[in-house]
């Protein structure tokens, strides 16, 4: 018998690999969001556009029983959209309502496991004040201090779906994602992350020329590769045991100065950065994965650099067919 799959959130960028990879797997899936994927025709065998903080669109999604659920729809972007302050009711209002609309449906639904996706911006800020040595350890999160209301929300969010699990006997998987990149995910906008916004100014840069970045550029992160992401996630999704949080991320951790001469050297193309003020977040952020190995027996198999160099060409291929 086909088995069955919802993707929350289908239209984004995890959404859509996501629901490649289920159909790979041979699975009968349907797609939900606001809109279409912007640069792929989906692969989803239902899609739906619909709006998740509205109850009667949960209602009309979760009209049946699906095998595996998995709620990644969020009011989200990155530091130009999530650090500036103006978005901040609206990512709050957002996301914990489709959270509660998603969640509600579920249950009355008897659906009892969702993968749902929050985000390594829950820990505290106290604890990455230190670049080269930030602390992402899943028990660190406590005493909460998020350095964003994005954060906050993902916070409230997790506990939200573990007290369904303990109160309603539900078994919902809990994973703090941690900056993910790679091809079809937004480029431009104000709401793309690092990785793709060094890809796009260095696509755009002439050889040698200037190239615009926020703070110091001495700040850390680390990025994890979209495929490495999808197989993290199906493997917390479909663990019998474990329900997080936990991070799915990479420990390759890296400087925004770094990031830059990365990108440069695979584009071929050297440029001469130019460090402005702007929204940079913490001071350093790294995925902890000492917990997701020893439960889920799960860590990334491929380097930053190979991302990247999977990465650039489409953003580049973006940039072009943009200005053309």
């Amino acid at each position: 018998m086909t088995k069955t799959a919802l993707v929350l959130g289908a239209g984004g960028f995890i959404g859509g690999h996501l629901v490649r990879r289920l159909k790979r797997e041979g699975f009968w899936v349907r797609g939900v969001d606001l809109k279409f994927h912007e640069y792929s025709e989906t692969e989803a065998d239902d899609f739906l556009i619909g709006d998740l903080r509205e109850q009667s669109t949960c209602r009309d999604v979760v009209d049946r029983q699906f095998d595996e659920v998995y709620q990644l729809a969020a009011d989200m972007g990155g530091a130009g959209y999530i650090f500036t302050g103006l978005n901040d009711a609206d990512i709050m209002h957002n996301s914990a309502t489709i959270n509660l609309n998603i969640l509600d449906a579920c249950f009355k639904r008897n659906i009892k496991k969702i993968f749902y996706s929050s985000s390594a911006c829950m820990y505290p800020a106290f604890n990455q004040e230190d670049p080269d040595n930030p602390n992402c350890a899943e028990s660190s999160a406590y005493p909460a201090a998020p350095d964003s209301e994005y954060g906050w929300e993902k916070l409230f969010s997790e506990r939200l779906y573990l007290a369904y699990n303990r109160n309603h006997g539900m078994s919902c998987r809990v994973a703090r994602y941690h900056n993910i990149f790679g091809p079809q995910g937004t480029w431009d906008g104000g709401k793309e992350k690092a990785p793709a916004a060094i890809c796009r100014k260095v696509a755009q840069a002439r050889a040698d020329g200037e190239i615009d970045i926020w703070g110091d550029g001495r700040q850390t992160r680390s990025f994890l590769y979209i495929d490495e992401c999808i197989e993290g996630t199906l493997r917390l999704a479909r663990s019998e045991d474990f329900e997080g949080p936990v991070n799915i991320g990479s420990e390759e951790m890296v400087t925004i100065d770094q990031l830059v001469d990365m990108v440069s050297d695979i584009a071929g193309k050297p440029v001469v950065k130019k460090h402005i003020p702007g929204p940079t977040g913490v001071r350093g952020r790294n995925s902890d994965n000492r917990l997701v190995r020893e439960r889920l027996g799960w860590a990334p198999a491929q380097s930053l650099r190979a991302g990247l160099e999977k990465t650039y060409p489409w953003i580049e291929r973006q940039v072009f067919r943009n200005a053309s």
